[in-house]
């Protein structure tokens, strides 16, 4: 009798056992993949110029040689994108201090954005509120929103993280810059960390105008001299002039640190609510907000046209043309915004002056650079 109850629990098991397909004739079921290499990341500091502000670098994103060359890769692969033709890269172009020269840029879609790309130089000095608008609240966060705006890379991230996982490089440089062990670890958060480290290597420091000034190597020609003194206020004898650095200042010759947000007088609406962009306005809800966009960067304003948020000035001619006329006295505009009168030879000196803030070293570093050419 033994036998027969011990012949029926052994039929029963072995029922159990091929029901749940542990027959072993068949392959061990599928394992997260571990990632090889080795984790010993090494530290960076990003050196900047005595004269620049100190790097802002957020302590649960340090800087390292392997998050810097991840985002490197990243930032010029059009790997994100839906269909592999775009990358970050597309819409900030090194050769053009990180613009794209156009008004707005085209996704991959073909449909056209809102705004028109942002500089990316100098964004160490920056610690929060990216965008025109302000919308994202750190540079991680907004290294997040391209690859899924429908009028940029138009992807999702769940899709991205699949190819990056099945990639033959990512996951051994994700192991690399972060220590994670398998390729499931690789996440959008981790993406946008090594992107963010990247772009905050991106110092541009060394134009003529800090040669100039803070290192006394060299000399101004007089048109070039004469537009520092029409830039600084130095000259004014009344409150007609253009007063270009109550809103940009040396040396970063914006408000990066401060984040400030203004209505420069573009625009002629009846009231607060007709600004056909809001801007800041649709990020706080604040109607005193409409119309209102960053106060950004002039330095390589020569290499970053078109202008404003919407790019809708070619030259800087134009720029200078339109603040001239000082605004149309909308409820919220900058109180800077007021007219002036400049001479065919003082607007030729004030952009004379604006070229010195080219730095030619920033849109030729290799470091910055392309990295799959």
């Amino acid at each position: 009798m033994k036998r027969v109850h011990l012949f029926f629990l052994l039929l029963i098991f072995w029922a159990v056992w091929t029901a749940s397909g542990c027959n072993p004739d068949d392959p061990d079921p599928p394992k997260d993949e571990l990632i090889s290499g080795e984790y010993a990341p090494q530290s960076v500091t990003l050196t900047v110029p005595n004269w620049m502000p100190q790097p802002l670098i957020p302590a649960d994103n340090p800087l390292t040689e392997e998050g810097i060359e991840l985002g490197r890769r990243l930032f010029y692969d059009p790997i994100l994108s839906s269909d592999s033709t775009q990358s970050c890269a597309s819409c900030h172009r090194q050769e053009k201090a990180f613009t794209d020269g156009l008004a707005v840029s085209t996704g991959v879609r073909g449909l056209p954005g809102r705004r028109s790309a942002m500089a990316l130089d100098n964004l160490s000095f920056h610690a929060r509120e990216f965008f025109w608008d302000g919308r994202s609240p750190s540079l991680e966060a907004q290294a997040l929103v391209p690859v899924e705006d429908p009028l940029e890379m138009n992807e999702t991230w769940p899709n991205v993280l699949e190819k990056l996982r099945r990639h033959p490089d990512y996951p051994r440089r994700f192991r690399a810059a972060f220590g994670i062990e398998k390729k499931s670890e690789i996440t959008k958060e981790l993406a946008a960390k090594a992107i963010a480290q990247f772009e905050r290597t991106l110092v541009s420091a060394n134009s003529r105008y800090d040669r100039v000034i803070w290192l006394n190597d060299g000399w101004y020609t007089d048109a070039e001299e004469r537009g520092r003194q029409l830039f600084f206020f130095e000259e004014a004898q009344s409150l007609n002039h253009p007063g270009c650095s109550h809103c940009h200042f040396a040396p970063t010759f914006g408000n990066n640190a401060f984040t400030t947000y203004a209505n420069n007088g573009l625009d002629n609406v009846s009231n607060l609510d007709a600004f056909a962009d809001k801007g800041r306005g649709e990020v706080t809800g604040n109607r005193f907000d409409n119309g209102k966009f960053r106060v950004v960067s002039l330095r390589n304003i020569e290499l970053t046209a078109p202008y404003m948020h919407d790019g809708r000035f070619q030259t800087l001619e134009q720029v200078l043309d339109n603040y001239s006329i000082g605004g149309h006295g909308v409820e919220n505009e900058d109180v800077n915004i007021l007219p002036f009168t400049l001479s065919a030879q003082d607007k030729q000196d004030l952009i004379a002056f604006l070229k010195t803030l080219t730095d030619p070293s920033f849109i030729n570093n290799p470091k910055f650079s392309d990295p799959f050419k």
